[in-house]
């Protein structure tokens, strides 16, 4: 759901007008093949409005059915950057709206229960994404020192989806555990940005459980810095690390199972926090599983 601030500092949100169906509604698409969910979404939005967007946290996953079978629809806040709108084939029209003009306007009762969702926090939240390092080598086939076990070669292509995924969220700055496959998880993100990876060796499993509350502080401290930061750590150390944060802000994970909280290897926790009277508070949680596209079919 695209939105952009006025000179005013009132939210406003773009409806467009799709002449096939004659209908209003928040802009949407298809996945291309291999796409992710929020990739597709900054693709779609350009391709709708002419905006390039910025993604924050993840809303409402909406389904219905067509013509063709069932339709799923995954929802993020969207911050309209540059661009102009141009009338095309799929949309005639765009219009940004308040929230309540647009709730108005809106065609179906899935896309004002969206629009609802994002209005029940406040639209400028501070992104953080924790990312758990890539596949490495198994750890008992490896002789050297396991600081430096590198990713494998399934490793090296979740980094490489990695880098398209977070990419759409706008990183501005990267944090590492210091360790080779974590670096080596994020080392294209930071690449792009033209940046330097900052260790920090609290976020390493040998060190987070030393003292856990001052990686937790470590982390938050990350988040008042402002802008949207990525940070790899271990499987060690995610679940407890978002366990805690999520306790603190009063926030109910999602799909958290009997097993603890999810954090396989390429996945990504995209936490979403307000200011608060003591620092930030996180208020949305949201888990992406590993980007890592299917793999290619073997050549005889």
């Amino acid at each position: 759901m695209l939105w952009r601030l006025r000179r005013s500092g009132e939210i406003e949100i773009a409806v467009v007008h799709r002449p096939r169906y004659d209908d209003w509604s928040l802009p949407k698409g298809k996945l291309d093949h291999d796409e992710t969910a929020p990739v597709a979404a900054v693709r779609e939005l350009a391709e709708e409005t002419g905006f390039t967007a910025v993604l924050g946290r993840f809303l409402k996953r909406t389904e219905y059915d067509v013509a063709k079978g069932p339709k799923t629809v995954d929802y993020y806040a969207a911050s309209a950057g540059e661009g102009r709108f141009t009338p095309n084939e799929e949309v005639d029209e765009l219009r940004w709206l308040t929230p309540a003009e647009a709730e108005s306007l809106l065609s179906y009762g899935s896309d004002r229960r969206v629009l609802r969702e994002f209005t029940t926090l406040p639209a400028g939240l501070t992104t953080l994404l924790l990312v758990r390092h890539g596949k490495a080598g198994k750890r008992e086939e490896w002789t050297g020192d396991d600081d430096l076990r590198p990713l494998s070669e399934a490793g090296l292509r979740q980094a490489d989806a990695l880098r398209v995924l977070l990419r759409t969220f706008g990183p501005d700055r990267v944090y590492s555990a210091p360790r080779l496959r974590c670096v080596q998880t994020v080392q294209g993100v930071a690449e792009e940005l033209g940046s330097e990876i900052a260790h920090e060796s609290l976020l390493s499993e040998q060190t987070y459980w030393q003292d856990p509350m001052a990686a937790w502080d470590r982390l938050l401290g990350i988040v008042a810095e402002g802008g949207t930061a990525v940070v790899c750590s271990q499987g060690g150390v995610i679940p407890d690390a978002v366990s805690a944060l999520a306790e603190h802000g009063g926030v109910d994970l999602p799909g958290t199972k009997a097993d603890g909280v999810a954090s396989k290897k390429g996945s990504v926790w995209l936490l979403s926090f307000a200011p608060g009277e003591q620092g930030p508070r996180l208020v949305a949680a949201t888990y992406l599983p590993s980007p890592m596209p299917a793999p290619e079919p073997a050549k005889h």
